[in-house]
């Protein structure tokens, strides 16, 4: 009999703290593009530490502004907000025009910054890779070297001096080098100390996937050249960080956060692509992807960090992780992933004061869902409770690990009774370039060699299914005659959705619909319901209109959306306590709110906008106010409550009238649509410019185009509102406004505005690119209504408007 190999082991020393979280590996390139862009309801949950954007009015990029984006970064929780400040330059890389057209600009940024009410949470950049761009540090020629080094020196002290005489306190970031650099740091901080110019904040950027292997030893190498000066420690931000095979992929990202968060330095995806998605993490403007949660898990960590030993330290795509230890809410936390296949996640030193003898284990996953597809609450794939090991130890194994995938595991003490078990459909998960392949080609991405490939399951796609008998057949097999739902990667550059011909066995052809993407390798989902019979089958995808690229598909059962989130493991407000003396249920305790001051703030997932119902679940009775866009519905424990949800993240609150033990808020729906009034083109009083114009996309085949740009181009519709109080109005809409930058990699996306204005009161709206004229999106927007007929009308005085397929309203109580 062949012994099988030992399975590798994270190992999660809970004896061993390094200090308190500082959540500082969440930060983000131009992250934000507007206002609103990305929405308050996906900002919020993730309380970004540090966010760098373009000064006002800078010329590099079309949106971005730092002033302009402050008070929603600020309002959501943000921390400290960079500015770049050489992003006042329109080319790439940036036009030198020498230092005497620079410092006027070095004034107007800092003097603008200055008049901020909270000018002290700003930081300013004064010069991007200067290794590259105007110096050229990263010369092998010496004699080149020393004089371009001396002049950089210079010039940051003429520089450093501009911005501290306009204003003392605020502070400065950099060099800020593409690259560590070993041969010029050296040289800066010695001068920089000599000579009273040091910067308040280290900055330099790890954009290689070799930084996973070599980060550590660069940050070792910069203590030791401080403590060799004599200066800081200063606080380091590596600014930039990450390839586009990184950004979305939850494996991926644990890698990189757990180096950064272990040697408590801040740190900024790279933004390679468009701002306003947080660097590839927000579908839309309101959605989660698989990398939006694993940053969401991060945040809600909680205590100090713990030492994790991974099998294989310092190693590029290989398991590792990041823990945390909070001893005041006796809980533990660890986030590991980027390696596929079985793993023991071992916890050490297990405080018996803490956890008692048993503990209660959840393992949860956060899947790769591509970069513009949606991501569900992510499901519980292991409940469970363990005796304590005589020697304090824990061992979790998870068998079946995703490299893509991160994977979240809690331990809280175990109280009587056990959790529910946690269901885990049958999944079935089948590559494009592993079906039978007509007229397509197959193309590799996102590996070590092209690590700014964009990011695919299995490294490969296939595209170019261009011909009229481009086809893929994959074969499956299925445990079990039923529904089953198939979820295509896929992308689509195309200016509309494309449309592919799917086939089952042969059968009649049903038409899958590709919504547009940034490009084709640009992932995103559409899921569709398949009837099949036990066994095995080929499904058939063929070109219809357009062209799409297929990355994998997946099949699970259809079923119903069901989510029980945890409460202990919601954010709060007040100061509630944690009671594990049951560990039925979800198995992680409740969370003991007394008086409205204590609350839980869940953030609850919708597939789309439509009713679900809402059930809190407490251990014992109580009443609790549920809050939800405006809204506050009673419900008593257990009782059911129906709630208009908008498509994406929704912030949910619970308090309690009096005292509660909330276990769980259970949400199940896949977004009933009934009492949802439709307002469509053909219902529209239109003024000025405004017109209606034919597609087949639309959704009665018109849509209104030419709204806004001036006060005169409006539309108007009568609505009419049974029951007063808070409601949300979905615009669906498409526009694809691009700034002609000719930048050389980031597609420089322009969001449009229309104001809403409904009795005089007037609610102002962002909405990003769809990436296609006709390809149409839902954006929720949250208004107040009194009950009788309203007119609502449509304009917007500083633009264009998006183009508007239709009008859905409803009132958030169902």
């Amino acid at each position: 009999m062949t012994r099988q190999p030992a399975a590798p082991a994270l190992t999660v020393d809970l004896g061993d703290a390094e200090g308190p979280l500082l959540y500082g590996a969440n930060g983000a390139l131009y992250g934000l593009s507007d206002d609103g862009v990305p929405a308050d309801a996906v900002l919020a949950p993730l309380r970004i530490t540090t966010l760098t954007q373009k000064p006002e009015g800078g010329a590099q990029h079309p949106n971005g502004d730092a002033l302009s984006v402050a008070d929603a970064f600020f309002r959501n929780g943000g921390g400290d907000l960079y500015v770049m400040m050489q992003d006042c330059y329109a080319q790439w890389p940036y036009e030198d025009l020498g230092l005497d057209d620079y410092l006027p600009r070095v004034d107007d940024i800092v003097e603008r910054i200055a008049a901020h009410p909270r000018a002290d949470r700003f930081v300013v950049i004064p010069f991007n890779e200067p290794d590259q761009i105007w110096y050229r540090l990263d010369t092998d020629d010496t004699d080149r070297y020393a004089r371009d080094r001396d002049r950089f020196l210079a010039d940051w002290s003429t520089v450093h001096a501009r911005i501290r005489a306009i204003s003392p306190t605020l502070r400065i970031a950099g060099p800020n080098e593409a690259r560590y650099d070993r041969r010029f740091l050296p040289d800066f901080y010695r001068y920089a100390y000599d000579h009273g110019v040091l910067p308040d904040i280290t900055t330099w950027h790890e954009l290689s996937p070799d930084s996973l292997r070599d980060f550590q030893g660069h940050h070792d190498h910069y203590r030791a050249l401080e403590r060799q000066i004599g200066f800081g420690p200063l606080p380091v931000n590596i600014d930039e960080y990450g390839n586009r095979r990184d950004l979305s992929v939850p494996g991926q990202l644990v890698q990189w956060v757990g180096m950064f968060e272990r040697n408590k330095v801040f740190a900024q995806q790279a933004y390679w692509d468009i701002a306003g998605n947080l660097d590839g993490n927000v579908v839309r403007d309101s959605v989660p992807n698989g990398g939006w949660w694993f940053f969401r898990w991060y945040a809600a960590l909680s205590g100090e960090t713990v030492r994790v030993t991974p099998p294989r330290a310092d190693t590029i795509d290989t398991l590792q992780g990041l823990a945390s230890l909070d001893t005041a809410r006796r809980r533990a936390q660890a986030l590991v992933g980027g390696a596929d296949g079985p793993a023991d996640i071992v916890f050490r030193r297990i405080d018996p004061t803490v956890f008692g003898d048993r503990v209660a284990v959840t393992v949860a996953e956060a899947r790769w869902s591509g970069y513009e597809g949606a991501h569900p609450a992510p499901r519980v794939i292991l409940r469970t409770t363990a005796p304590v090991g005589a020697d304090g130890t824990v061992t979790v194994p998870l068998t079946t690990l995703e490299r893509m995938s991160a994977y979240r595991v809690v331990l809280t003490p175990a109280g009587s009774g056990v959790p529910d078990a946690a269901p885990v459909p049958w999944r079935g998960v089948y590559e494009a370039e592993d079906a039978r392949i007509t007229g397509g080609r197959i193309r590799t991405h996102g590996t070590v060699a092209d690590a700014n490939g964009y990011a695919a399951s299995g490294t490969r796609d296939v595209g170019a299914l261009d011909r009229e008998d481009s086809r893929v057949e994959f074969t499956v097999e299925v445990p079990e005659a039923g529904a089953y739902d198939l979820t295509v990667f896929h992308g689509n550059q195309g200016d509309a959705p494309a449309t592919q011909s799917l086939t089952v066995d042969g059968g009649a052809a049903t038409t899958v619909t590709y919504p547009a993407t940034l490009n084709p390798a640009w992932r995103g989902t559409v899921t569709v319901p398949v009837p099949l019979t036990s066994g095995r089958h080929t499904l058939a995808l063929a070109r219809g209109t357009g062209e799409a690229t297929l990355d994998k598909i997946e099949l699970t059962p259809a079923a119903e959306p069901f989510t029980a989130y945890e409460a202990t493991l919601a954010d709060t407000t007040g100061d509630p306590g944690y009671d594990y003396g049951a560990t039925t249920a979800t198995g992680t305790g409740a969370l003991i709110l007394d008086g409205a001051a204590d609350g839980a703030v869940f953030d609850v997932y919708a597939p789309r906008d439509g009713y679900y119902r809402l059930t809190p679940r407490c251990a014992g009775g109580g009443t609790l106010t549920l809050a939800a866009h405006g809204e506050r519905l009673t419900a008593a424990a257990g009782q059911e409550r129906r709630v208009l949800l908008a498509a994406g993240n929704n912030r949910i609150t619970a308090t309690a009238r009096g005292r509660a033990a909330l276990v769980s808020l259970e949400v199940a729906g896949a977004g009933d649509r009934t009492g949802l009034a439709t307002y469509g083109a053909a219902d529209a009083r239109l003024g000025g410019a405004a017109a209606r114009e034919r597609s087949p996309h639309a959704s009665e085949r018109t849509y209104l185009r030419g709204l806004g740009g001036g006060a005169d181009n409006t539309a108007s519709f009568t609505v009419a509102v049974r029951h007063g109080g808070p409601h949300l109005l979905i615009v669906h809409y498409a526009h694809d406004t691009r700034a002609d930058t000719g930048h050389a990699y980031n597609a420089d996306i322009v969001s449009r505005t229309l104001d809403i204005h409904v009795d005089g009161v007037t609610t102002s709206a962002t909405f990003r690119t769809t990436y296609g004229r006709q390809n149409f999106w839902g954006k929720a927007v949250a208004i107040d209504l009194a009950p009788g007929t309203h007119t609502l009308t449509l304009s917007s005085i500083t633009g264009p408007a998006p183009d508007i397929d239709c009008l859905e309203l409803a009132p958030v109580r169902g």
